[in-house]
């Protein structure tokens, strides 16, 4: 990709220090020592040592965006950046459709099309939602649920996930039960597939869980848990709202039912987009028959004739995704955009995005251990099957002041009006702690590089410091 820009490059340039910290990094990704998530197993480890060598490719990147130089943006787990020709794509489409007085009914088979292949699944398995919590509605209201049934989830989920849930349990009586989750780097992959079995009995019928957690950015071990809810003879639902444009998944391989991720996060897409996977086949990584799925909000359902036919193997029966995709006349340029969001990706390369962010994050989460020591993360750093490009920590120094939300938000305030960086904070309930912990929650994309981790670290030390005298 030969990215251009159209304004001043306000990069800043890696030190001596920390270009060899972070190329240091890099090479251990390449040789394997991090073996950062599936993009590994695609031949990406192999060639991430290059990497190394690319720092003129990430620094062009920044040329992609429109983002306002005075301010270094860390809190992509929220929310993204157009690219500009995205934007170009919206501002042409939205015209388009005024000019010509176009309306936006259809199940946009073409654009499902083009986005499908870089998440590794079919036109029939990928809807652009309006956002994560509208994917996990979805999946979850288009299930049937018997009172009684019940939801194995954590105590770790978002609202997108809790509210249809809760919803369940006062409509249908749906039981919710929850695992507590492990915070810090004292944890393994297994630990979750062994919490998750222990919560199982004959009557669970649904395993929800988010991958990774908003709360500390810990990388439930997706493909692990697909399969103990596919063995167990359960509906696996995935809130995986930061995987689309940070990790290089292929999400037929890895087992879900369905799997609801934003667009608008890390894959840089218009407001208000999501990517639904609804698995619509019978394969080696999931081989039970589909779960009965009823496309709760829609304009495409056979008026008679009842529900089409799930498939009973590897060739879809129905396109389900057409079905859910279809409710009425949709925002026609934001799926343009969208679509033109995931091509960027494509063709700078899932598996280099996949690899350069989840570096970025080894590394600040190394300089974060050095400061504050490795008690101080919620994050997992040492499992690489529990690892992101999301990173939590506690950055207070004086012992409770984690628990002071008010100094919290303080100091993710001073950190955007003293520093210039926008990061944000999370509160989460810590096994064995009495109250909620408030620790900050940093975003390592694709625009930033090691010198903005080395600033980042430095002034939050400074601050830290200052808020404890």
């Amino acid at each position: 990709m030969q990215p251009t820009t159209d304004r001043t490059d306000d990069h800043i340039a890696l030190n001596d220090t920390s270009r060899r910290s972070f190329l240091a990094m890099m090479g251990a990704v390449g040789a394997g020592g991090l073996a950062v998530g599936p993009a590994m197993s695609q031949g990406v480890g192999a060639g991430a040592a290059a990497l190394r060598n690319d720092a003129d490719f990430w620094k062009a990147i920044r040329g992609v965006f429109t983002l306002n130089p005075r301010a270094k943006f860390m809190n992509i787990g929220t929310a993204g950046s157009m690219p500009i020709e995205v934007l170009e794509v919206l501002n042409t489409e939205n015209r388009r459709a005024a000019r010509e007085s176009l309306n936006g009914y259809g199940n946009f088979r073409a654009i499902r099309e083009q986005i499908a292949p870089g998440f590794g699944c079919d036109a029939d398995e990928i809807v652009i939602s309006g956002n994560t919590s509208d994917g996990m509605n979805h999946a979850l209201f288009g299930l049937q649920w018997e009172r009684g049934d019940e939801i194995v989830t954590t105590n770790h989920e978002h609202p997108g996930g809790n509210v249809p849930m809760a919803l369940l349990q006062d409509r249908f009586g749906v039981v919710i039960k929850r695992i507590t989750v492990p915070v810090g780097n004292n944890q393994k992959a297994e630990d979750y597939v062994e919490l998750f079995s222990k919560a199982i009995t004959p009557k669970t019928k649904a395993m929800v869980w988010s991958s990774p957690t908003y709360k500390t950015g810990t990388m439930l071990p997706v493909k692990m848990l697909a399969k103990l809810a596919s063995d167990r003879g359960l509906i696996s639902i995935c809130d995986g709202a930061h995987l689309p444009g940070m990790m290089n998944y292929n999400y037929r391989e890895l087992g879900l039912d369905f799997m609801a991720g934003a667009a608008h996060k890390w894959q840089c897409a218009p407001l208000g987009t999501g990517i639904l996977y609804v698995r619509n086949k019978v394969t080696a990584a999931n081989p039970r028959p589909l779960p009965v799925y009823f496309p709760a909000i829609t304009s495409n359902y056979p008026l008679t004739g009842g529900l089409p036919a799930r498939a009973t193997g590897p060739k879809e029966s129905d396109d389900l995704a057409a079905r859910i995709q279809s409710c009425g006349s949709r925002n026609m340029p934001v799926f343009a955009a969208t679509a033109k969001a995931c091509e960027v990706w494509d063709r700078i390369g899932r598996g280099k995005v996949e690899t350069y962010t989840l570096a970025l994050s080894a590394y600040l989460k190394e300089k974060i251990v050095a400061k504050w020591g490795v008690d101080s993360l919620y994050s997992p750093k040492d499992d690489p099957r529990l690892v992101c490009a999301l990173t939590a920590f506690n950055p207070m120094r004086r012992t409770g002041d984690i628990t002071d939300k008010a100094k919290s938000d303080a100091f993710v305030k001073r950190m955007q009006d003293e520093y210039g960086f926008i990061i944000r904070n999370v509160n989460f309930p810590v096994p064995g702690q009495e109250k909620e912990h408030f620790g900050v929650r940093i975003s390592t994309h694709i625009w930033t590089n090691a010198a903005e981790v080395d600033q980042l670290v430095d002034a939050m030390w400074d601050l830290s410091g200052k808020m404890t005298a």
